[in-house]
């Protein structure tokens, strides 16, 4: 790809799968030769900026990256981190919306690798079914841990609550600030970008609108 079309990409914000581009080797490796390989790689990278690595400050920063990437900010990628999750008999027959908003969201834009930090509001009106309130969280916080691009994101995070809950009726709506725009280019440190997927009973819009009135109006 020529530097004019990488450029391109990056500034326009594009994506062009709704699945995480992983390829089919992408865990034949296991975690310790990753973080050693990837440890190696940054190792160089810092060398090349003219960083001292002799220093005291510098020196464990290539294994402290290579850790982080591979067992913290990055650690969605492996599927054997996806949440496990139990589903319970809607007992209760609740049967209005359940909504957990002010999920924390740390993510990582996959153009230039920069930290996306926000917050995801999801919420579900059960079919029968539904699942502990922490699991909503772990469900963002998984799919939110690997390079991402925020429609993607919050597409994933919509699919993965429509097939755990076996419902149509879901929401997701994610606002996030992204360092490549606040810290790069056009560096505006204001704006935020905010993205929503939903279906079922909230194609209606009074249930959408019902949604956005609880969301806004409900602080504890």
């Amino acid at each position: 790809m020529d530097t004019k079309k990488i450029e391109l990409i990056g500034d326009n914000h594009e994506f062009f799968s709704l699945k995480t581009p992983l390829r089919k080797d992408a865990f034949d490796k296991s975690d310790n030769e990753k973080i050693k390989n990837i440890q190696k790689h940054f190792r160089k990278i810092v060398d090349e900026l003219g960083l001292d690595l002799e220093d005291d400050s510098i020196s464990g920063t290539p294994y402290r990256v290579a850790k982080m990437y591979v067992k913290e900010i990055f650690s969605g990628l492996d599927p054997d981190n996806k949440p496990k999750i139990s589903l319970f008999e809607n007992k209760y027959n609740y049967n209005k919306m359940l909504i957990e908003k002010n999920i924390n969201l740390n993510s990582t834009c996959e153009h230039h690798f920069l930290p996306i930090t926000g917050k995801a509001h999801v919420s579900y009106i059960s079919s029968g079914k539904v699942i502990g309130l922490s699991k909503l969280n772990r469900i963002v916080k998984y799919y939110s841990q690997r390079p991402q691009v925020q429609e993607r994101l919050t597409t994933q995070i919509y699919n993965e609550l429509k097939e755990v809950l076996d419902t149509e009726s879901v929401m997701v709506v994610v606002e996030a600030k992204h360092l490549c725009v606040s810290s790069r280019g056009i560096k505006d440190y204001t704006s935020s970008t905010i993205t929503e997927m939903y279906g079922g009973d909230f194609n209606i819009y009074n249930k959408r609108d019902e949604f956005y009135k609880l969301l806004n109006s409900v602080n504890i």
